[in-house]
């Protein structure tokens, strides 16, 4: 009988240990798979600006595996008008209705804090608001009088940019910084002739890039001379309808300019600009993150007040060669761009201790990471081979722009809620001349060019497709006249640049028919017949043009 009571007492031990170690198991694998909160970025621009892409890597780099992130673009720096505003407030309401609630909602830069600001009651009732990259101290401080509010101002340094250029050019007589009439425009205006009176003996001016003709621009670009320190600030369009990515201004400088050109925010330094004390967008990205993570653990939103942005020193030593600056005069601590230092010199003080850290870290977690893996390959694996066919059945092999059966669900889903829209017809003139005089690889070439240029004219109301051979077509979702004319101008534009084709300068020429939902046609065959019908009309009229859709043509070509 005690041999009996014995056993039964070991078996109760080792239930209750199982148990034991099944609750702890259980409790790790779900700190590893499950979220810790919600966050979503609304970004005044879009993911093609680098400066965007720098703050995103900086909140993942805060939030981790911990934090679902999720993005909205206004993309106010290529459409900014009431329809694209309106159309973006009803698209963000219809999404935010359905998904899960946010715990904090990150804006980026100015636009995106007005935004919040107006629809604050509408949208984000009850939810923390943290703002980052925002140039306007004024409204800035505004913003946080509100409990929900909190963030990090952008402060631009002219003064220590100025200092740097002083230091590379003790003779310099003037600052003259690149600006444009955006709203960010608008703040580092104000913010930079406010230093004029801290430095009498410079003379302050500007290029105001929108309302400057692209030749024009150039030309007041290529006149800054040795006497001057130039800063760009903020180009994103020009008086010519040009609209330009902070790639594409920082291309244009480096092919203008005469002297170095300044920067004061991270974004185009190492692809053209000299650099200096620069608002780093990375580092704003993790200060944003950390609020937003300070905010789900509890904190107090109306206690944390306005942040200053983390600001550097960073040049490109590129540029340094090209103007031969002395490396002497850059402040200590300055971040080096293509330095040509070894990769151990820059980082060994950091590569050892880290290295062994590593090591350590591997064997805490190794444990969690075992089962964890094991599941997510999976999970991986099922996930690939949805995007895999999901891509394939909606994308162009050859181009990769969304296809022709992509097209017609998107059409399709427009008419059906009623959203007018206009179809925007292209096929490139003389394609078979191409395939037959230079080969199919040169016809390949010359699709995915144009492709790959339409794919730089998406926005959230403009989506580009393969329609069929060298036929492209575009949906905008709009039918007002300016906006659709302002787009066929802009498409016209694709092929005024030359192509490369067998690594030859090629000369590409397309036609472009247009119509509109539900001013041509309220029927979805006949509006893509219609766009059909007016491109053809271009070809008989000599081609290379774009024409709108016409009930009653005027006569035959």
């Amino acid at each position: 009988m005690a041999m009996t009571k014995a056993k039964i007492h070991k078996i109760r031990l080792l239930q209750i240990l199982l148990l034991l170690f099944c609750f702890l198991f259980w409790g790790l694998s779900v700190n590893a798979d499950e979220s810790s909160g919600r966050v979503l970025f609304i970004s005044s621009y879009s993911y093609a600006w680098d400066s965007v892409q720098l703050q995103i890597e900086g909140m993942q780099d805060v939030f981790g595996q911990d934090v679902v992130l999720d993005y909205e673009f206004m993309d106010t720096k290529r459409v900014s008008d009431e329809e694209a505003l309106q159309l973006f407030h009803d698209g963000l309401k219809y999404r935010l209705e359905h998904v899960p609630p946010y715990d904090v909602v990150i804006l980026g830069d100015d636009a995106a804090l007005l935004f919040a600001m107006e629809y604050q009651e509408e949208l984000f009732p009850g939810i923390p608001l943290v703002f980052e990259g925002v140039n306007d101290e004024e409204l800035a401080v505004s913003a946080v009088e509100n409990p929900y509010i909190t963030g990090i101002i952008e402060v631009c340094s002219v003064d220590k940019n100025i200092e740097l250029g002083l230091a590379i050019n003790p003779k310099a007589t003037k600052v003259v910084a690149i600006l444009d009439d955006t709203i960010t425009g608008e703040a580092e205006r104000k913010n930079f002739y406010s230093y004029a009176a801290n430095y009498p003996n410079l003379i302050f001016s500007e290029i105001n890039t929108s309302s400057l003709s692209t030749t024009r621009l150039r030309q007041a670009i290529r006149t800054v001379n040795q006497d001057s320190i130039l800063i760009y600030a903020s180009m994103t369009e020009d008086a010519s309808g040009v609209l330009y990515t902070n790639r594409e201004a920082v291309a244009m400088l480096y092919e203008t300019a005469k002297v170095p050109v300044y920067r004061m925010v991270e974004g185009g330094i190492g692809e053209g600009v000299l650099g200096g004390n620069i608002v780093s967008m990375h580092e704003t990205g993790c200060l944003a993150g950390q609020i937003a993570m300070d905010i789900i653990g509890g904190a107090d939103v109306s206690q944390i007040g306005i942040m200053e942005s983390p600001n550097v020193y960073c040049v490109d030593m590129d540029i340094m060669t090209k103007f031969d600056i002395n490396p002497s005069v850059l402040p200590e601590n300055t971040i080096l761009i293509n330095d040509r230092g070894s990769f151990f010199q820059h980082y060994r003080e950091v590569l050892i201790p880290g290295i062994v850290l590593l090591v350590m870290l591997m064997g805490v977690v190794l444990v969690v990471c075992v089962d964890n893996l094991r599941r997510r390959k999976i999970l991986s694996q099922l996930e690939n081979a949805r995007k895999t066919i999901e891509t394939a059945s909606q994308h162009d092999f050859l181009t990769g722009i969304s296809n022709r059966s992509k097209f017609m669900s998107d059409l399709t889903e427009l008419i059906e809620q009623e959203v007018p829209c206009t179809v925007i017809m292209m096929d490139i003139d003389d394609f078979k001349h191409i395939n037959d005089s230079m080969g199919h690889k040169a016809g390949d070439e010359a699709l995915q060019q144009v492709a790959s240029r339409m794919k730089e004219m998406e926005s959230q109301i403009l989506t580009p497709y393969r329609y069929a051979g060298d036929e492209f077509i575009m949906i905008l979702r709009s039918s007002q006249d300016k906006i659709v004319e302002k787009t066929a101008y802009q498409c016209r534009q694709i092929f005024t640049k030359p192509f490369i084709l067998n690594k030859t300068k090629s000369k590409i020429c397309g036609s472009i028919g247009i119509a509109s939902y539900p001013k041509d046609t309220e029927n979805l065959e006949e509006l893509i017949i219609f766009a059909d019908a007016a491109m053809y009309q271009v070809k008989r009229n000599g081609k290379n043009d774009f024409a709108f859709y016409r009930k009653e043509p005027q006569g035959e070509a």
